[in-house]
C-alpha cells in the first residue's frame, strides 16, 4: 500500500483550542497509517510548531502577502505536490478558502473544519469565500451540531454538506497541583479558573464581574484566566471593580491539566463556542464547572443533567437570547463528570463520537473519513449584566470564607 500523506493547513501558529486539537490529530495519526506534514505561517510565536514538532511531525511555513494572493495559492500547490500530499486537510477560514484553491490546482481532495470562530460572517465577500471553499472541497467538518448548522446557514449550504466530528481529549493521568503554590495562594482560599483566549467573545470581563459580587461573602475568592492576549484590558476591568489582587492572568499556558488540578470551580463564561477542548478537560479533571449555554456547551453537560442548572434571569426587554450558567457538580445515575466526559473521549486514536441531531450518538473514524475522501476524489449574545447569571452559578451554600467542594455523588 502507497504512503498516505496528509497536510495540515492551519492561519495562525500560537497556542489555542484549534492548534491544540491539531496537535492531538497530527500526532495519533501515524498509528492509523499516516504521515502529516503541517503548513503554518511565518511571524507568529511559534507554539504550534514546536508542539507538532515534539510529536514528530514536519513542519513548513508559509508566507501569505496579502488577503487576496493566486500566486500564494499557486505556490502552496507546488508544495503540496512535492510533499505528495494524498489529502489536504484546512482549518479554519484563511487556510480554507487557500487550501481548497492549492488542492484544486494539485488535483487531490480536500476537507475542511471550522472549530467556532465565525469572524468570517462578518463581511459578505468572506462568506462567498468560504462558500466557494466548500463548493471546491470533498468535505466539510463542523466540531458541533451548532457550529455545523450556524456554518450552513451563514454560506448558503445544504446542511447535509457539513459533517459533524466533535473535539475530543486524549485521556491523560492527573496532574499535580502546582498553580496554588505559584500565585502564593493563602490557606483555604477559593480558586475559579479559565482558559480561553483574551478575547471579548470569551467573556472574562463577565467572570470578573461575577467575582465582584461575591467577594463580600467569599472573602477568600480568587480567579485564574489562562489564555493568550492583551492582558491590559482584563487588568483595567479587575482594578475598576476592586478585585485585582484576586484576579491572575496566566498568560498562554500548556499545561492546563496542572492548571485545572488547581481549580475548585472551572467557568466558561463565553459568548460564542463550538466544543471547547477546556471544557471537556475539565470535565476529565472532574472539576466543577460553570458555564454559558452557547455552542455545544449544553450537550456535553448533558443539558444540565451533569450537575446543578442556573437560569439566567433576562436583564433587558431587548430581544435577545437568553444565557444560562451551569454548575456541574457530581452528575446524578451514578456516574460523575469524568464519565461523561469519557463517551467524547479519543479511546482510540482519533476515535470520535458524532453527535448526530435526532439519531443518537454514531461513531466515527477520522482515518475512515479522510480515506474515502482520498479514493472518492452572530455569536449568541449574554444580557448585558451577565455577571448576575455567572455570581448566581458561582455562589456557594457554605459560610463565608468556607472552601468549595464539589457535591457529593448522589445514589443511584
Amino acid at each position: 500500500m502507497s504512503a498516505r500523506r496528509v497536510a495540515h493547513l492551519i492561519e495562525t501558529d500560537v497556542l489555542g483550542g484549534a492548534e491544540r486539537m491539531l496537535v492531538h490529530l497530527a500526532g495519533a495519526l501515524p498509528t492509523q497509517g499516516w504521515t502529516s506534514v503541517a503548513f503554518l505561517p511565518r511571524g507568529h510565536d511559534g507554539w504550534l510548531t514546536r508542539a507538532l514538532e515534539a510529536v514528530g511531525v514536519s513542519v513548513e511555513h508559509y508566507h501569505l502577502p496579502r488577503p487576496f494572493s493566486p500566486a500564494f495559492a499557486r505556490e502552496l500547490a507546488r508544495t503540496l505536490q512535492r510533499h505528495q500530499i494524498t489529502v489536504a486537510h484546512s482549518h479554519e477560514f484563511t487556510m480554507a478558502f487557500y487550501g481548497a484553491w492549492a488542492a484544486r490546482q494539485a488535483g487531490i481532495p480536500h476537507v475542511f473544519t471550522m472549530h467556532g470562530g465565525r469572524y468570517y460572517a462578518n463581511r459578505l465577500r468572506r462568506r462567498l469565500a468560504l462558500r466557494a471553499a466548500a463548493m471546491l472541497s470533498d468535505a466539510v467538518i463542523a466540531v458541533s451540531d451548532v457550529v455545523g448548522e450556524r456554518l450552513a446557514r451563514d454560506i448558503w449550504l445544504a446542511r447535509s454538506r457539513v459533517t459533524t466530528i466533535p473535539n475530543g481529549v486524549p485521556a491523560e493521568p492527573s496532574a499535580r497541583a502546582t498553580l496554588r503554590e505559584e500565585l502564593r495562594l493563602p490557606t483555604g482560599a477559593i480558586l475559579i479558573v479559565a482558559v480561553g483566549t483574551l478575547f471579548p467573545v470569551k467573556g472574562h470581563r463577565y467572570l470578573l464581574e461575577a467575582v465582584a459580587r461575591l467577594t463580600a461573602h467569599h472573602p477568600g475568592l480568587h480567579v485564574a484566566i489562562a489564555g493568550r492576549g492583551d492582558r491590559e484590558p482584563l487588568a483595567a476591568c479587575a482594578a475598576a471593580l476592586s478585585v485585582a489582587e484576586r484576579v491572575h492572568l496566566l498568560g498562554p499556558r500548556a499545561d492546563v491539566s496542572n492548571v485545572l488540578a488547581s481549580a475548585d470551580v472551572f467557568a466558561l463564561p463565553s459568548l460564542s463556542e463550538g466544543l471547547p477542548l477546556a471544557l471537556l478537560e475539565a470535565m476529565f479533571a472532574s472539576r466543577p464547572i460553570v458555564a454559558s449555554a452557547v455552542g455545544e456547551v449544553p450537550t456535553a453537560l448533558e443539558q444540565g443533567r451533569g450537575g446543578a442548572r442556573r437560569r439566567a434571569r433576562p436583564l433587558t426587554r431587548r430581544p435577545r437570547r437568553r444565557a444560562s450558567a451551569r454548575r456541574a457538580r457530581r452528575p446524578t445515575g451514578g456516574r460523575d463528570i469524568r464519565a461523561r466526559a469519557d463517551g467524547l473521549q479519543l479511546h482510540r486514536p482519533l476515535q470520535c463520537r458524532v453527535l448526530a441531531c435526532g439519531s443518537g450518538p454514531r461513531p466515527a473514524r477520522y482515518d475512515d473519513f479522510v480515506t474515502e475522501q482520498s479514493m472518492g476524489c452572530r455569536a449568541a449574545g449574554l444580557p448585558a449584566d451577565s455577571s448576575r447569571s455567572l455570581s448566581q452559578g458561582l455562589r456557594l451554600r457554605a459560610s463565608p470564607g468556607s472552601r468549595l467542594r464539589a457535591s457529593p455523588r448522589r445514589a443511584t
